[in-house]
């Protein structure tokens, strides 16, 4: 098995690749994040990283994976063999990568708030940029950005940033620069775009 790694935008986080699925089209949109060794008992994968010294935070895209580094912690030479023989052993070993795909899903910052009218459409135009313009592109830097709420009365909507993304010292203008103006452009009632925590 060869991974590759890639670095990113984010100098916290190296990207790796393990040449097969990762989460890819699973329950929980092909993408999960862990913040911490608690979110990470939902999968052994995410369980051995959080083992190696200096890992702050996992991502799982659909064929790649995302390590985030402790910011005064170990630098990326000291940490890259032991994530890369974690992700070997697991890939190896067959088991699955979430251990339970419908709890997984659960708890990523979704909406919850049903729309109607002419905010049902609105909202259905942002998901749609998002997912077919908007995340492809954001995943090639190891990221994902989710849609968390439309406020409809403002005009203002509020997106999710994980992975790579999150913490990113080019964020800002990524979700500025890039997000908002696409999101104007296509959706005039779209006024403003904000990042969620």
């Amino acid at each position: 098995m060869f991974i590759q790694t890639e670095t990113t935008p984010n100098p916290d986080v190296l990207k790796f690749l393990p040449g097969r699925d990762v989460l890819g089209t699973s329950l929980s949109g092909g993408a999960r994040e862990f913040r911490d060794l608690e979110e990470a008992e939902a999968s052994a994968l995410a369980e051995a990283i959080f083992e190696v010294e200096g890992v702050k935070r996992v991502f799982f895209g659909t064929d790649f994976l995302t390590v985030t580094r402790e910011a005064q912690g170990l630098e990326w030479p000291q940490m890259k063999a032991p994530i890369l023989a974690a992700i070997m052993e697991h890939f190896t070993s067959g088991a699955p990568v979430l251990r339970d795909e419908t709890a997984s899903a659960a708890g990523e910052g979704h909406d919850d708030a049903v729309y109607s009218g002419d905010a049902a459409q609105i909202v259905a135009e942002i998901k749609d940029l998002l997912d077919t313009r908007i995340r492809p592109a954001v995943a090639q830097d190891g990221g994902d950005i989710t849609f968390s709420r439309f406020e409809e009365a403002t005009g203002v909507v509020f997106l999710h940033m994980r992975g790579a993304c999150s913490g990113c010292p080019s964020s800002s203008a990524t979700l500025k620069a890039g997000v908002e103006n696409m999101l104007k452009h296509y959706v005039p009632e779209v006024t403003r775009v904000e990042q969620t925590l």
